[in-house]
């Protein structure tokens, strides 16, 4: 499958919120470990990529951290392994401030949040930024340790925490595009009228996992909904993306393999009565580049020289809840089984279903969860990116850094990014919303199933057999 032969490529930059991104790195000196709990250093990121023009700057995040038995392992702490961590959505208020058109994307779970605190907090950004703000809907991440730091005695399963997980985003979308009409908020001085009580809506919720009653508190803003992120290839994260995400992160590991998820998100999201470009596919991609092919495979060497094995058993563990250090070297990875990192699990499995314990481990030390890997001179990673978006159908791109540090997205602006915009193939409109570059409506399409909903849940949704008008 072939979306692409000449269009623009959305482009942002993955980021954590912690010493590292991802495995150990942070003893570099190209790292970041004594910048990353300092919010000049990612004033001046985010600075750097909106003057490039990176169409969003992503946050992934979690409350949890990787255990072992139900204990943080030594490499955790002492190793830094994402942990510690700040929370990215109290800087993105100032991080919007400090630029003028970079967007932003915000992880935030559904398990140990309430629907109305995430519209709320959302809305809120979406007012502060002007509508440059995403969700990255996430159902648990390091789930086991998250449920303890909160105190959930309820343990769902897999595909139990997306059931939940539609409940909660149902909530959401009543309170974003059903509590207020379009034209409520009158701020009339004449009268005396700030809004007017006629045109809000109560909203009831009384559902398997939430409940909620009342009058959205956040008028419409420029979104009403921030852009709908998604992450996990899983089956039935796959399902959950095609009914819900306007934007889906995947982690690329070949051509075919990204080929195939995006077709099938798209086939999915049809039989929802969406349309296939209603829903954009991104994957996570890792350029190591130089002047020279030379330099830049040094440079990956010394990348990969910093990574240990050790280090990436335990972020596995956090993951997939699965020690592969107690389990024989020589076990197929098919016949591992988890309800926490399911899609993890899947990738290896689908793409060799022979491999084994021993050689995913030392993939992972050297690609942990991230997706295509390229390296080369500046021409070779213009053109490896281009067939990549073109064999996959990808829509966009995440550039994940090496070390760390911004050197690895300062090397990409300066000796990348001139060649695609050259081909046409980068550049970012200017003066628009974050939906608008995404889908090129400031509103969610009207295929979106949240116009299906209703302000209670009394009413079923609409049942879609057919691909609804967009009309």
């Amino acid at each position: 499958m072939t979306a692409h032969s000449s269009g623009r490529i959305l482009l942002g930059a993955f980021e954590m919120m912690n010493p590292n991104n991802g495995m150990p790195t942070w003893t570099d000196p190209r790292g970041r470990g004594d910048d990353w709990d300092d919010l000049g250093y990612w004033l001046g990121l985010a600075r750097t990529l909106d003057e490039a023009g990176f169409d969003f700057l992503f946050f992934a995040d979690t409350y949890g951290y990787a255990t072992l038995g139900g204990q943080m392992p030594r490499e955790v702490a002492a190793h830094g392994i994402q942990f510690p961590a700040l929370d990215p959505m109290l800087a993105i208020a100032a991080l919007a401030h400090a630029t003028s058109e970079l967007a932003f994307v915000v992880t935030s779970p559904t398990t140990v949040e309430k629907p109305y605190g995430t519209a709320r907090r959302f809305a809120t950004l979406d007012r502060l930024t002007g509508g440059r703000i995403g969700w990255n809907v996430v159902t648990g991440s390091s789930q086991a340790t998250t449920d303890e730091l909160f105190g959930v005695t309820q343990k769902l399963t897999h595909d139990e925490r997306y059931d939940a997980a539609d409940e909660f985003l149902d909530t959401c979308l009543r309170f974003w595009e059903h509590s207020w009409d379009e034209d409520a908020e009158l701020r009339d001085r004449a009268t005396g009228t700030y809004a007017d009580p006629s045109m809000l809506h109560r909203v009831e919720v009384d559902g398997t996992y939430q409940r909620a009653a009342g009058i959205f508190a956040v008028p419409p803003t420029p979104q009403r909904t921030p852009v709908l992120f998604q992450a996990g290839t899983s089956d039935r994260g796959r399902a959950y993306a095609a009914r819900n995400a306007e934007a889906v992160f995947i982690q690329g590991q070949s051509i075919a393999t990204a080929a195939a998820h995006v077709a099938d998100i798209r086939e999915q999201a049809v039989r929802q009565g969406r349309r296939p470009e209603d829903v954009k596919v991104i994957s996570g991609m890792t350029v190591t580049v130089a002047p020279t092919e030379a330099e830049a495979r040094e440079l990956r060497a010394q990348y990969e020289a910093v990574l240990g094995l050790d280090d990436a058993a335990v972020m596995f563990a956090g993951i997939t809840g699965i020690d592969l250090t107690g389990i024989d070297p020589d076990t197929r990875v098919a016949d591992l089984h988890t309800d926490l990192g399911q899609t993890l699990i899947n990738r290896y499995a689908r793409t060799d279903p022979d491999i084994r314990v021993r050689a995913v481990l030392d993939q992972f030390r050297t690609k942990a969860i991230r997706g295509f890997q390229i390296t080369g001179s500046p021409e070779q990673v213009a053109d490896e990116i281009i067939a990549t978006v073109d064999g996959s159908g990808l829509d966009g791109l995440m550039l994940e850094p090496t070390f760390g540090g911004p050197a690895s997205y300062e090397a990409f602006i300066e000796l990348v990014l001139p060649i695609l915009v050259e081909r046409g193939r980068a550049g970012r409109p200017p003066g628009v919303t974050l939906r608008e570059r995404v889908s090129g409506s400031p509103r969610l399409a009207p295929t979106h199933r949240a116009h299906r909903l209703s302000v209670t849940d009394a009413s079923p949704e609409v049942s879609v057999t057919e691909p609804l008008s967009a009309t």
